[in-house]
């Protein structure tokens, strides 16, 4: 008998990857006989050494799942990086196919430029959106808003776009690489979302319970007016496990949650890449100090341009003692915990001692929560996290949100109030949110994937 595969092709950065292996697993999970797994693996952009230790510790693990890793590519330009692996992606998939009948490839959005080799070469493709139901309405239907809206998103201050499910949202908040009409990312992400109707279907890392109006405005086709939504199914929620198990467990922060009382931490961790400036830095730490609250708070490395607060590497050195206020340790001492750069976000998340979770809005970020049951502050930075947030707060309603100043600055006051709403022991806030995401937290942990029908499709 022939053997049979399924190859994914997960974009660069630690999130896609580590939530494209999770799907990976739970393929290997529910069909450990029938099926292996290749994913192919770029190089030369956004790589670190966690991330290969991460891969050779998967391969070990889980012998079905192999990593095909393309030659080294040098060029800055995050899609055109990309494209340019485009001779990479039908190699590998003609050499993959001399010793296996490929069944399907799966890919990334934002690798869309394989599909139309995949389909050439006669290959079933599907998408894996690594984002939620929300953001995929939006993309579903930014072709329709482009027809509509003649400037640039950022430009429009007075604008709200309508998107089916979802509360007016500010053109400024539209997610970041469309937000500049005549960057040449907005003419591409407008191809990669006209593709996704040209797929044989749609993995989403979500499931319905969570994102209901989103999930029925794609089913009922309000987001793709003009064309045939394809098959989605809702495969989540996939949680990424810790890149480095060692270190996790080594990490000083969960010997410091271990002598908190239940329920007492607010979390501050903006994913691997969310930076701050080192005035924004600065009224956090206010914040914190005045909310009286206790906390655990990851600290990255500080960018001095507002407009910019996203890093590409999250290890760099932090000078703790530089960006924070003077005094401001000492003041704190007996009740918050600063660590630089990374932690172990699903085990702390997953702790008893954390009440609640200031984030950046990262999908990988906002399924960990809901599945460890602990509501959220929203504080989106970039990407589509702008979307997540208001799906969060007005539709799930598992988050509040924070506000910024004229000046971009979220103040010391404003964090503040939002902590105190959503740990103090009597707001009618913080108490609406832990019902709601306690439910969540059941429905995810009994969500019955529909995986299975896909694999069902694709392997019969």
């Amino acid at each position: 008998m022939e053997n049979e595969t399924i190859v994914l092709y997960p974009s660069p950065g630690i999130g896609h990857v580590w939530s494209m292996v999770e799907l990976a697993k739970l393929i290997q999970r529910r069909q450990p006989d029938k099926v292996s797994i290749t994913i192919l693996i770029t190089n030369g952009f956004m790589d670190s050494p966690s991330l290969l230790s991460y891969l050779h510790r998967i391969t070990l693990s889980h012998s079905s799942i192999s990593f095909r890793r393309f030659p080294s590519i040098s060029v800055a330009d995050f899609l055109e990086f990309i494209r340019l692996n485009d001779p990479n992606v039908r190699q590998s998939l003609l050499e993959i196919s001399n010793t296996s009948s490929i069944k399907a490839l799966i890919i990334d959005f934002f690798c869309t430029s394989a599909l139309p080799i995949a389909a050439h070469l006669q290959i079933p493709v599907y998408y894996y959106f690594t984002s939620g139901a929300s953001a995929l309405a939006a993309y579903l239907y930014f072709p329709t808003i482009h027809k509509q809206v003649s400037g640039s998103f950022r430009d429009l201050t007075t604008t709200d776009i309508n998107i089916p499910s979802l509360p007016p949202l500010p053109a400024s908040h539209m997610p970041e690489p469309i937000l500049d009409r005549a960057d040449p990312a907005y003419e591409a992400i407008l191809s990669f979302c006209l593709s996704l109707p040209k797929s044989d279907g749609i993995l989403v890392n979500s499931f319905p319970e969570l994102e209901t109006a989103s999930v029925k405005a794609i089913a009922d086709g309000l987001c793709t007016p003009d064309v045939t939504t394809p098959p989605i199914y809702y495969v989540g929620p996939l949680i990424s496990t810790a890149i480095d198990e060692s270190e996790a467990i080594q990490h000083k922060c969960l010997s410091w949650l271990n002598e908190q009382p239940t329920k007492s931490v607010v979390f501050l961790c903006f994913g691997s890449r969310g930076s701050f400036s080192s005035a924004q830095l600065k009224e956090i730490a206010f914040g914190l100090e005045r909310s009286g609250h206790r906390f655990l708070w990851v600290v990255k490395q500080p960018q001095e341009n507002k407009t910019n607060k996203q890093i590409h590497e999250s290890k760099l050195s932090v000078d703790l003692d530089e960006l924070m206020p003077e005094g401001f340790f000492e003041r704190t001492k007996d009740r918050g915990l600063v660590v630089e750069s990374w932690a172990p976000q699903v085990e702390v998340l997953n702790h008893e001692s954390v009440g609640g979770f200031v984030t950046h809005c990262g999908w990988n970020s906002v399924l960990e929560a809901t599945v460890a049951g602990v509501p959220m502050v929203a504080w989106p930075l970039y990407a589509e996290q702008h979307v997540n947030r208001v799906a969060m707060v007005e539709n799930m309603k598992v988050a509040i949100t924070v506000e910024e100043g004229d000046d971009g600055i979220v103040s010391r006051f404003e964090l503040e109030k939002r902590v105190k709403e959503l740990m103090d022991s009597d707001s009618e806030i913080g108490r609406r949110l832990r019902e709601t995401i306690e439910k969540m937290k059941e429905s995810a942990l009994a969500s019955s994937t529909v995986v299975d029908d896909f694999l069902n499709l694709i392997l019969s």
